[in-house]
């Protein structure tokens, strides 16, 4: 089955890009892919404390992935996929493109204020041509409603 992959922080643009995605999926006859990843902690010099933190992160991202999961079964009954992968956003999503053939579109959400986010920027930029997907930035901004027509 496609899905669409839709990478998920706290903000509200990834509120937006995970509506837009669930959407589109139930009009579409796809699944959605909700990706989070677990930045690299930084260095401690005492591998308790880091393994503490390391496990923390993961679990906050598993659990904003499992609200977002929930999300989607309110919003459109599809089916979706949770996946949580740790270390660089940019390389666990290309990873992610690489290993996967059947992801319909690359689906990030653009901050309403200030520049694009970093995810936004790479892969809109030198590499967009060579994405295996398209790739759909939805603006934060939008409200439900519009998500809604978009979709």
């Amino acid at each position: 089955m496609r899905a669409y992959l839709v990478v998920i922080d706290d903000s509200e643009e990834a509120r937006a890009a995970l509506r837009y995605a669930a959407r589109r999926a139930a009009r579409t006859g796809a699944g959605v892919d909700i990706l989070t990843v677990v930045p690299p902690p930084e260095f401690v010099q005492w591998g308790g404390v880091q393994a503490a933190m390391e496990e923390e992160g993961r679990l906050r991202a598993e659990a904003m992935a499992l609200q977002a999961a929930s999300a989607v079964d309110e919003e459109s009954g599809v089916e979706r996929n949770v996946l949580v992968r740790q270390g660089d956003a940019v390389k666990a999503i290309a990873d992610l493109l690489r290993e996967r053939g059947d992801i319909a579109a690359l689906i990030l959400g653009a901050a309403v204020e200030g520049g694009p986010g970093p995810l936004v920027s790479h892969f809109s930029g030198a590499v967009a041509g060579s994405l295996p997907c398209p790739l759909v930035i939805v603006p934060g901004g939008l409200d439900d409603a519009a998500l809604d027509r978009l979709g």
